[in-house]
């Protein structure tokens, strides 16, 4: 059973950084993407940044300048650090996973992605 389960939200004044982890268990995927998405009030889910086994990273425009995405393999943890925050970030944050052929770029589709976390809240004041 797959399980992804986030940590690290919570609040901030805008300008600061937040660390966002996921730990992953139970995936038998031998090569994956994995990625974090967000919802803020009243939005869709939206994609941030995707990284694949291999280390190739994705980026939407709205992350690029400001967040990392990355991961530690031995410690099945994927890493979101968000830097310069803005009201605008005040989202739900996930991080999902979904096998990967190793080839193409791990694109920033929720659809395509199979297994989610619950999800955790980051607030942003001004």
């Amino acid at each position: 059973q797959v399980q992804l389960v986030e940590s690290g939200g919570g609040s901030a004044q805008a300008g600061a950084s937040l660390r966002l982890s996921c730990i992953a268990s139970g995936i038998t995927y031998d090569k994956t993407c994995m990625a974090w998405f967000r919802q803020p009030p009243g939005s869709q889910r939206e994609g941030l940044a995707s990284i694949r086994s291999d280390g190739v990273k994705v980026y939407d425009k709205s992350a690029e300048d400001r967040f990392i995405i990355s991961k530690d393999n031995a410690k099945n943890s994927l890493f979101l650090q968000m830097n310069s925050l803005k009201p605008e970030d005040t989202a739900v944050y996930y991080c999902a996973v979904r096998w990967s052929s190793g080839l193409s770029p791990c694109h920033l589709m929720r659809g395509d992605y199979d297994y989610w976390g619950q999800g955790i809240q980051v607030n942003v004041s001004s």
